[in-house]
């Protein structure tokens, strides 16, 4: 599937409607399978007492009609398995294709500041176990069921064809078995299954956490402490799963029963019927062997109803993803956006979802084209809000934004992002090479222009020392210092051919001395392009036109 269509596709379940065709060839060679094999089961019973009972004596009996179903129903059951196996493994393997990729599609129209909501873990957590679990739906949780459903019509078809009594008595007890089972399984596993998963869900969540955070936790010595919350979650989920366990075991137990009941009492009626002359001898051993098979076959049902509730609770976790509608979208019928021009926020107002009270209040701010402003303020007092308005990860309760005249409402995402050189508080460095973490932004950048900007940032002899453009640089940089991971960073945003470059916290985490030198060398990697700088700290001479300072949702020209 196409990007647009998966992103088109509202719900897991209209997903997965897609897959009709596959999956009901996969369930109906599964029925296949059973019925083969119940009706082999019945026949073989059927065809042995009839030679057990001619043996020796004048009787004689129909041999080659019983024979050559056997050898039919034998190649019939290995051919529908073969293929059921096939067919069911390609339907769930597309399936799983399938959702990662929607869900991926879906996700990622929301916003950061929507996404940053979820814990990664948590995120982790609907990517694989969720998705493990809905991926089976059909296949391990309805098909089954729906199989054992036509085998139990043609299993008491057959048995009503041959003995009405012994199909009544078979009916009475699959009511007792369909009844009784998915009420002692099922029962109250509806929440408990969304309970189980959010469980799961959060002892994923706690060991990724443990495994990012291991240097800090260590440090500040609560790495134990951490350690007993994820004892504490393991112990909820396993206390979970010995319920679920416990709830198969009884309708297990129901079945068993039922199955005892069932085979004595059937093997009464078929066993009076024939003694008296009511039934042939035959006909009874094959009603018998037909029962064995009809009560083995149902139970898996236990098992499929389980499956069917997990995977239910796990459609409602995807969904709940999913199908958030995004904050931010792009207009019916998008305008043009220049290539540059000025920045305008005019009398912006904006407050977070489920805050009273408002970040920024009536902010105005203008940055002219080739205009360096930087943008101080204490945390908290709303300059990260000002990126995610400036980046559209939100848009503003009141006022407008404006480029080179043009309402950001008015304009697709990508025109605006294309745009802006974005460099983030936290930039990170991918696990890949050094030219694949350079031309994310820019990927019609040539060899020469890459090391050209890696010597504009004083990177190209880390580079070449390094092995070059295609030298590793390892998962989160591990291989660079904190210096050469935001230079690098940088080098990464000014490489697009943006007329906007919108730093935010740049020199976070650099000592003073590579914070200072980075700031310094600014104004002439820029190259005549707009700069908006967002900051904490003191900048130093030269590298902004403009000091303006966020405090109480308005932007002043002093310093507090």
């Amino acid at each position: 599937m196409s990007a647009a269509s998966d992103r088109a596709i509202a719900s897991t379940r209209m997903l997965l409607r897609r897959h009709r065709g596959r999956v009901a060839a996969a369930i109906g060679l599964l029925a296949l399978t059973l019925v083969s094999g119940v009706a082999l089961l019945g026949l073989s019973g059927g065809f042995i007492a009839a030679s057990a009972l001619t043996f020796g004596t004048l009787g004689s009996f129909n041999f080659f009609t019983p024979s050559a179903g056997i050898r039919a129903l034998t190649f019939a059951r290995i051919a529908s398995r073969y293929v059921e196996k096939l067919a069911g493994h390609d339907a769930m393997l597309r399936i799983a294709r399938d959702l990662r990729s929607w869900f991926f599609a879906r996700a990622l129209r929301l916003t950061p500041g929507q996404l940053g909501r979820l814990r990664t873990g948590d995120l982790l957590a609907r990517l694989l176990g969720d998705i493990d679990a809905v991926d089976g739906l059909l296949l391990r949780a309805t098909g089954p069921l729906l199989a054992l459903l036509a085998l139990g019509v043609a299993g008491l078809g057959v048995a009503a064809w041959l003995h009405p009594p012994t199909a009544a008595w078979l009916a009475l007890v699959a009511l007792a078995t369909g009844l009784g089972v998915p009420w002692l399984v099922a029962r109250g596993r509806s929440a408990a299954e969304a309970e189980r998963a959010r469980r799961r869900a959060e002892l994923r969540a706690r060991l990724h956490e443990l495994y990012d955070g291991q240097a800090d936790l260590a440090a500040l010595g609560v790495a134990d402490g951490w350690l007993a919350r994820v004892d504490a979650d393991a112990q909820a989920v396993g206390d979970a799963e010995r319920v679920r366990r416990r709830q198969l075991a009884d309708g297990g137990l129901w079945h068993g029963v039922a199955t005892g009941v069932g085979l004595v009492g059937t093997l009464w009626i078929v066993g009076a019927c024939a003694l008296g002359g009511a039934l042939p001898a035959a006909h009874a051993a094959a009603l018998f062997f037909l029962a064995i098979g009809l009560f083995e076959a149902w139970a898996g049902a236990g098992l499929a109803w389980q499956a069917l509730l997990a995977a239910r609770a796990s459609i409602a976790r995807l969904d709940a993803v999913a199908g958030t509608e995004p904050t931010v979208v792009d207009p019916a019928a998008p305008v043009a956006l220049p290539a540059a021009g000025a920045l305008h926020f005019d009398e912006v107002t904006f407050a977070w979802p489920g805050q009273d009270r408002p970040v920024l209040r009536g902010l105005t701010l203008s940055v002219a084209p080739g205009e360096r402003v930087t943008i101080g303020g204490d945390s908290g007092g709303g300059k990260s809000t000002l990126a995610a308005l400036l980046l559209r990860s939100a848009e503003p309760d009141a006022g407008t934004l404006t480029f080179g005249g043009v309402d950001l409402r008015h304009v697709r995402q990508r025109d605006w992002f294309a745009r802006i050189a974005w460099l983030p508080q936290n930039a990170p460095v991918f696990a890949g090479s050094v030219r694949d973490n350079l031309v994310f932004g820019a990927p019609q950048a040539d060899d020469a222009q890459l090391w050209a900007m890696l010597a504009r940032v004083r990177l190209a002899d880390w580079a070449r020392a390094l092995g070059g453009l295609d030298a590793w640089v390892g998962e989160a940089g591990i291989t660079m210092s904190g210096g050469q991971a935001r230079r690098l960073a940088l080098a990464r945003a000014l490489l697009r051919e943006a007329a906007l470059v919108v730093l935010d916290e740049p020199t976070e985490g650099l000592d003073h001395d590579t914070a200072d030198a980075l700031l310094r060398e600014l104004p002439d990697l820029l190259d005549g392009r707009s700069l908006l700088l967002i900051t904490h700290g003191a900048v130093p001479p030269g590298l902004a036109d403009r000091h303006l300072w966020l405090r109480d949702g308005h932007l002043h020209a002093d310093t507090p």
